[in-house]
């Protein structure tokens, strides 16, 4: 009982540092009256190297000798994973509200690690499979054309930083967490996610725009809910079936259009609600305990 109240515990803060990367992102890149406060590019730069640090200097206070010679556990495929997911989530959030982004993101990364473990051998049960379908459904229903519809090219980058997240989690599962404790791995990918980020800035150098609201914005991004909540994430993980992993993460859309209504003065349209609400209901026929 006590493991399944950390799980719970760990799986609950990694959701809201999820959605704080959202609700921190466009914040940062919305084009309000003045502007966006920073470029995608370099919010993404900004982000990574933000977290790597960050989770460098929770590493160096939890150790109880210093080990700065030893080489970080991770990996360069989860790096570029990461990196993936960072870039194409900053620029899809230029032309996405926060919730319709947020939505976009955890549906494609619920089909991603479902398939993966359905290719591997996990089954569902029926009502398991019902539920699954009826989350893509709700997603379906918000990608159709429409006037409420996301537009086409930030909801294709969504999708794709979707399914680099859920590749991302399907490794924390597998080797990479078990090459040592959370932090240090998610500490390990950030640093080496951290070249590629600076690369992509430099591209970008002649697009840049840089403000302190929006450097504060990455930083915050990159250090609290990038850093600090993808350590909880890979904690959690290997507790967690790849199936549940993928549905719970569905909740964030909900927490992400709350702050948004609240925090960003967003619009909740009806439509977002509807296929939210599809979506979540997938989720519980999905979680739920077979009784």
């Amino acid at each position: 009982m006590a493991g399944a109240a950390r799980t719970a515990t760990l799986t609950a803060l990694a959701l809201l540092a999820f959605a704080g990367n959202s609700l921190l992102c466009r914040a940062a890149l919305r084009d309000d009256a003045g502007g966006a406060a920073i470029d995608a590019a370099s919010f993404t730069a900004i982000r990574i190297a933000s977290g790597a640090a960050a989770l460098w200097l929770l590493l160096r206070w939890r150790a109880a000798t210093p080990q700065s010679a030893a080489p970080l556990p991770g990996s360069w495929g989860s790096a570029a994973a990461l990196f993936i997911y960072a870039a194409a989530f900053s620029f899809a959030y230029l032309s996405l509200g926060a919730a319709t982004g947020a939505l976009l993101l955890f549906g494609a990364v619920q089909a991603t690690m479902i398939g993966v473990a359905l290719a591997r051998g996990e089954r569902l049960r029926p009502v398991q499979a019902a539920g699954a379908l009826l989350a893509f459904g709700g997603l379906v229903a918000l990608l159709l054309p429409g006037l409420t519809a996301p537009p086409a090219g930030g909801a294709a980058l969504m999708l794709a930083a979707g399914a680099a997240w859920g590749a991302y989690s399907l490794r924390g599962r597998s080797a990479d967490a078990r090459s040592g404790n959370a932090t240090a791995v998610t500490a390990g990918n950030f640093a080496r996610a951290v070249p590629m980020a600076l690369a992509l800035a430099l591209a970008a150098l002649p697009w840049a725009h840089l403000s302190a609201p929006g450097v504060a914005l990455a930083v915050a991004s990159g250090a609290l809910t990038s850093g600090v909540g993808y350590a909880i994430w890979y904690a959690a993980l290997p507790a967690l079936r790849a199936t549940h992993a993928a549905t719970v993460q569905l909740a964030v859309p909900v927490i992400t259009a709350l702050g948004g209504v609240l925090l960003l003065a967003e619009p909740l349209h009806l439509r977002l609600v509807l296929c939210a609400a599809l979506v979540l209901g997938g989720i519980a026929l999905v979680v739920l305990p077979r009784r």
